[in-house]
């Protein structure tokens, strides 16, 4: 939504290109973000002449704006004595000599503003304020406009197009913390990931349309997946989580399984049900879930696509098959139609820590029992301990940063252990620490939180802990978390590659060239789109004609641009509300 709402506040629409370095410039800045003269220049060098939309949504995944945490941690590097204020004659020399230096006159008008400079020194924690607030100001100017302007709300441009290619490389160990700038080390190749992006200017020539309607009563999803004598097999389990990022984006973590001998297996996935804290919801349990097999193979630089999780059970999605042995990759979705940004208004802030009657600070009971629902989800093997590799999962997502062997030594002296791995009461200890480091100021806090997707009211809205259960019938599988990272397009090809070959296929009137796949998996449709000429096509999808219907999309009527000879995901599509019949009308049109 930022990005369509920017890149409309300085263009006309969705289809019209970037055609200067200082419209790209204004567009980022519409976007909430600052980028340098240097940033400008990567992505617009001597050669290029334009850039499409899509060109501006792969800029904007690579050049996060800053977080406040990163100005924070970047000013305190200055302020060695962490008093919050630096001098101007010091703030002088560091932006006029270093880094993309700035004149004496830019320097001058920063230090000129009353809000955050007093006795010669700069207020950097206000500064910072000012900064964030101003950049999300500019983020929500561009979004009102697009909400008031029918038109351009019905625009939604960009493909997330997949090549068509067989392999699937293997995953890049890459975190991608909430705090931290984040970067898809490995994207299908679009012309978006070179530093002179361009698309072809002629579209598909042709006018036609397609339309596809399933019609789904109202059903509690009961089938069997695990048969009673399967309980008694060989069975390996871990625990993971989505979480949603600011951009909507979702990572999850990935994992590799080992199967010793060729055997029948039944692989699980559900969302995790930790302990419910009375009057509160579990907005997370709604949440649909699919996992997706793939196989290595010899070399190790490809996977193939085996099968996913179809069959369900209330709100288990399993499979059951056969397996060679070998190493396989077992990678999580789940479409966002139900895992998006909250928009209620939280009325009141929970409160972390207090001091008691000797003045000592201590956890609230609210935040304890948040830390332990916390603690359930990232001891991912379910042991009641975290390890050293399962703490930096958390570490990664909250901060940024890895724990070393000799963090976790002095972790060891001062924190309950046991084995190695933290205990409960280590683990709430450790929180304690941070909060009498930081004198009772639950800052710090906040920022691990939201993170993890809990909102100020301790209501986790904004994240989605699973199970993953494997049985094999002949052999003990193995399973082991990898990595914590977005799916990227090997993922976004999996889905497409397993629409493509189980769902009903529909060749556009008039287009031959262009096919619309749809499949429905328990309480399910994806629709995905085939362009297979040698010109770009722009796809307008209708869904109003359906009833109690979400769309990953938010959108009843959107358009997509599909590169040539590529298929990319048109959308994924739920009921609103299960205990009510949903009619899916969707009309995929094209009209150049």
């Amino acid at each position: 939504m930022n990005c369509r709402a920017a890149y409309v506040t300085v263009l006309k629409s969705s289809l019209e290109n970037i055609k200067s370095k200082e419209q790209l410039s204004l567009v980022l800045q519409q976007a909430g973000g600052n980028p340098s003269q240097e940033t400008v220049n990567k992505y617009w060098t001597s050669q290029t002449t334009t850039l499409n939309f899509d060109d501006f949504c792969t800029i904007l995944k690579k050049e996060k704006p800053a977080t406040k945490t990163e100005l924070l941690k970047a000013f305190g590097k200055i302020d060695t004595d962490n008093t919050g204020y630096i001098f101007h004659d010091e703030l002088y020399k560091i932006l006029t000599t270093r880094g993309e230096k700035m004149t004496r006159d830019e320097v001058s008008a920063i230090i000129k503003q009353a809000d955050f400079n007093c006795n010669g020194k700069l207020d950097y924690n206000k500064f910072c304020e000012l900064y964030m607030t101003t950049s999300e100001q500019c983020c929500k100017t561009a979004r009102d406009k697009l909400e008031v302007d029918s038109r351009l709300r019905q625009q939604q441009f960009g493909s997330q197009a997949e090549t068509s290619s067989e392999g699937i490389t293997l995953p890049v160990s890459k975190p991608s913390p909430r705090i931290s700038r984040k970067t898809d080390h490995k994207q299908a190749p679009t012309k978006g990931d070179s530093k002179t992006p361009s698309r072809p200017s002629s579209a598909q020539s042709c006018k036609g349309s397609t339309s596809t309607t399933i019609s789904v009563c109202a059903s509690s999803n009961r089938n069997t997946i695990e048969p009673d004598t399967m309980k008694e097999w060989p069975c390996a389990q871990s625990k993971g989580c989505f979480y949603l990022e600011d951009d909507g984006e979702i990572i999850s973590h990935k994992y590799k399984l080992h199967l010793p001998q060729r055997s029948t297996v039944c692989i699980t996935i559900k969302p995790l049900n930790i302990r419910q804290v009375e009057g509160k919801p579990c907005h997370w349990l709604s949440v649909d879930t699919v996992l997706y097999i793939l196989k290595e193979n010899e070399t190790q630089e490809n996977l193939q696509l085996v099968s996913f999780t179809d069959q369900q059970n209330k709100e288990t999605f399993g499979w059951r098959g056969e397996l060679g042995s070998g190493i396989y990759w077992l990678l999580p979705f789940t479409t966002g139609c139900r895992l998006k940004k909250a928009k209620a208004q939280i009325t009141r802030e929970a409160k972390l820590v207090y001091r008691g009657e000797d003045g000592e600070l201590a956890l609230t009971k609210e935040f304890r029992a948040t830390l332990l629902d916390i603690f359930e989800t990232i001891d991912l093997d379910g042991n009641g301990l975290l390890s050293l590799e399962e703490y930096n999962f958390f570490e990664l997502r909250t901060s940024g940063e890895k724990c070393d062997e000799e963090a976790w030594a002095v972790c060891k002296e001062n924190f309950d252990m046991k084995k190695n791995e933290l205990t409960r009461q280590g683990f709430m200890d450790l929180n304690l620490m941070e909060a009498n480091d930081r004198e009772g100021d639950p800052t710090d806090l906040w920022v691990t939180l939201l993170s993890l997707g809990y909102n100020k009211a301790l209501e986790m809205t904004e994240a989605c802990p699973f199970v993953i259960d494997i049985y094999a019938e002949k052999c003990k599988p193995r399973i082991k978390a990898m990595y914590l990272e977005a799916g990227s397009w090997q993922l976004n090809r999996a889905v497409c590659n397993s629409v493509v070959n189980k769902g009903e296929a529909k060749v556009v009137d008039g287009c031959e060239n262009v096919t619309v796949y749809t499949y429905k998996a328990g309480r399910r449709i994806t629709s995905v789109i085939e362009n297979k000429s040698e010109n770009k096509v722009i796809i307008h999808v209708n869904n109003e004609q359906s009833k109690n219907c979400l769309s990953n999309r938010g959108l009843t009527v959107f358009a997509v641009e599909v590169a040539p000879k590529s298929t990319m995901i048109s959308q994924h599509v739920m009921p609103l509300n299960e205990q009510e019949e949903w009619l899916y009308n969707c009309v995929h049109s094209v009209d150049s």
